[in-house]
C-alpha cells in the first residue's frame, strides 16, 4: 500500500522540555493541536529523536499536522516509528497519553513500525 506524500515542512531533531526541538538549524518553537501536544509533553517522549510535519509559523516556529494526519515519528536504530500508547490490560491503543478509557490505567510508550 503506497503512503500519500504530507505537502508541509518536514523537522528532524531531539525533543527537548518545553516543546522545544533542538535541530541541526537551531532551536524550533512546536505548537499543535490537543493530542499532539499531550505527546510532546510526555515525559517519555522528551529526549526522543522525533521527525515532524507540519507548517512553518515564522524563524524557529512550527506548527505540527493534527494527530490524525500521522505527521508525528519517533527516529531510532534508523527506523521511523509512529508514536503510539497501550493498554496492557484491556489491549487498546491511543495515539496521545493519558489513562485508559476502560480501566483508567495509565497507558504505555509503545513505538511501532506501523499505525495499526
Amino acid at each position: 500500500m503506497a503512503r500519500a506524500q504530507t505537502a508541509g515542512t518536514v523537522v528532524r531533531g531531539k525533543l527537548l522540555a518545553g516543546r522545544v526541538l533542538s535541530s541541526p538549524a537551531g532551536p524550533v518553537r512546536l505548537s499543535g493541536d490537543e493530542p499532539t501536544l499531550g505527546v510532546l509533553n510526555d515525559p517519555r517522549v522528551i529526549g526522543l529523536e522525533l521527525e515532524l510535519i507540519g507548517q512553518s509559523r515564522g524563524p524557529g516556529a512550527l506548527e505540527i499536522d493534527p494527530i490524525h494526519k500521522k505527521a508525528l515519528y519517533a527516529l531510532k536504530d534508523g527506523k521511523r516509528l509512529f508514536v503510539t500508547y497501550w493498554c496492557d490490560i484491556c489491549s487498546i491503543r491511543t495515539y496521545t497519553p493519558g489513562q485508559c478509557w476502560c480501566c483508567q490505567e495509565q497507558t504505555e510508550l509503545d513505538l511501532r513500525e506501523r499505525y495499526d
